[in-house]
């Protein structure tokens, strides 16, 4: 079995469960806001409006074409109008508590945190992720996996978003880590196999719901399937 001695994981979709603990907070939002009285009849109709306009803004960010900023504002702006609600303040105030609360929330994939702690025994850990510096801190210490990281690398703070091999270079030489004795674990084939596939780096896709990447080095049904790779 191959060594390693540096394990980089990605946050949101890979430890911290950001579907789950995302839905929980747009629910929230949808009472607090009473928007069901504003012409939004249905929670969960307001949920997939929201996940399938915000999941094709990211894809945008993530390949460089959209600002952080612009897409905070037009994520829920583009949601409301989709339900023939026009209020751009509603929108602003609906952003910004999203960003306050989700991160927050401390819903991780089942084992995580056992995981971590077996881990860090052996290993040094690290996070790697596309995430807002802001608010991926939050979410590692609202979930209590904090501790257990050395370095937390956001592409804001690198100056540059997987898959680009710019993040990957700069987190091995933040760690003095070497690409043979690294693993990168998430849950994107685009960013997070891919970038690593482009660095020189073994991978392990995390791929609860099926459809692993057969070019990874490994692919991962639940967390603890690296028991068996690492431990």
């Amino acid at each position: 079995m191959k060594r390693y001695t540096h394990l980089f994981f990605d946050l949101d979709h890979t430890l911290w469960d950001f579907e789950t603990n995302s839905r929980e907070t747009l629910r929230e939002l949808y009472d607090t806001e009473h928007l069901a009285d504003r012409g939004i009849p249905d929670a969960a109709e307001f949920i997939d409006t929201y996940e399938e306009i915000n999941q094709a803004l990211w894809k945008r960010y993530e390949s460089g074409h959209l600002d952080r900023h612009v897409l905070r504002v037009l994520r829920f702006r583009n949601t409301l109008l989709r339900h023939g609600l026009k209020d751009e303040e509603l929108a602003v105030r609906l952003g910004r508590d999203y960003l306050a609360l989700s991160p927050k929330r401390s819903t991780l994939f089942p084992g995580a945190k056992k995981l971590l702690c077996d881990l860090a025994e052996r290993y040094r850990l690290h996070i790697i992720t596309n995430g807002f510096e802001e608010v991926q801190h939050v979410k590692l210490a609202s979930s209590g996996i904090q501790e257990h990281f050395d370095l937390v690398l956001t592409s804001e703070k690198a100056g540059a978003r997987k898959p680009d091999p710019r993040i990957f270079a700069a987190a091995l030489k933040r760690t003095k880590a070497t690409a043979e004795g690294s693993l990168m674990i998430g849950d994107s084939v685009p960013a997070d196999m891919e970038g690593a596939r482009s660095a020189g780096w073994d991978h392990a896709h995390f791929a609860p719901n099926g459809g692993g990447d057969a070019s990874a080095t490994y692919v991962l049904g639940r967390l603890d399937d690296l028991r068996a790779i690492l431990l």
